[in-house]
């Protein structure tokens, strides 16, 4: 089975790469290094694409999304229809569908995005399903954080905090948050590959999630266990309040809802997760093979 990967050198490409190398004879584009006029799609069965422009903490302009996340993506595809390519599995996010919300997503949910990022995966989405046709399919793939072993922007500044403070201000927060581990998403990805080669079909969307979601109370339990770190949760008067107002996206991370309903992918895909989200903790820490 021949595969192209995109994105190989980011978090969920380099733990594919190194994942599946033996069971794909894969081979490796990067857009930003490598020549895409020259691209030889000869012999490749699937393509997995990976690369983008993820979410910016420190924000993005419009043009550097839709370049990376729709432009890139759609000649991409253009050019493997072109060259008879018959599946293209392409990484989305569940920012399309918006922000924090207490009714779990799923793939009927309307997708309303709220910011740039989620606005370019929509669209390039859609910009993917005009593309499809009989002899070349299209598999969707939204995800929650993805989180493991090197992961950066939030969770590590999460397991940053629980290192250094051993009193944190987040006790008893219900909230519900969906998480993906890199080796379940991954795992997802080998899955709608084997199951369209299979049955001769695939679904359009899928959605990953682990099996349960968490409260950021439960998570920095879990990460604190993983440490080895004796971490005091308490709840303090007006502290939420005060952050809402201060630091309105900081708060809506670590208080609001989004939950993501997996059950029709596993359904479908007749799927299983390979990790426990303490089994992903603990290698998000640790790593898989220590």
């Amino acid at each position: 089975m021949n595969v192209l990967l995109t994105g190989a050198g980011g978090f969920v490409g380099s733990y594919f790469k190194n994942k599946y190398n033996e069971k794909y004879k894969m081979k490796i584009f990067s857009f930003l290094n490598d020549n895409f006029q020259q691209l030889d799609l000869l012999n490749t069965d699937v393509i997995v694409h990976l690369s983008a422009l993820v979410h910016q903490m420190g924000g993005a302009s419009v043009e550097e999304y839709e370049k990376i996340n729709v432009t890139q993506t759609i000649d991409l595809a253009k050019k493997a229809k072109k060259s008879g390519i018959k599946h293209f599995i392409f990484m989305s996010t569940v920012k399309v569908y918006g922000e924090e919300t207490d009714i779990p997503y799923n793939e009927n949910s309307k997708c309303l995005p709220q910011d740039e990022y989620g606005k370019s995966k929509l669209k390039a989405e859609n910009e993917l399903q005009k593309l499809e046709d009989d002899n070349f399919e299209v598999s969707i793939i939204r995800t929650p954080i993805v989180y493991g072993y090197s992961v950066k922007a939030n969770i590590k500044n999460l397991v940053s905090l629980v290192q250094k403070i051993p009193v944190l201000p987040f006790g008893n927060i219900q909230n519900r948050r969906s998480m993906v581990y890199v080796g379940n998403l991954c795992h997802l990805i080998d899955e709608i590959i084997g199951f369209r080669i299979k049955s001769g079909m695939t679904n359009n969307i899928f959605l990953a999630s682990d099996d349960k979601p968490l409260s950021t109370s439960r998570l920095i339990q879990l990460i604190a266990n993983e440490l080895d770190k004796k971490v005091y949760l308490v709840k303090i008067p007006f502290f939420e309040n005060i952050l809402k107002f201060v630091k309105p996206n900081f708060y809506k991370r670590l208080y609001g809802s989004l939950e993501v309903d997996s059950s029709k992918t596993k359904e479908i895909l007749k799927f299983k997760n390979l990790y426990s989200t303490e089994d992903g903790v603990k290698f998000m820490i640790r790593g898989e093979n220590k």
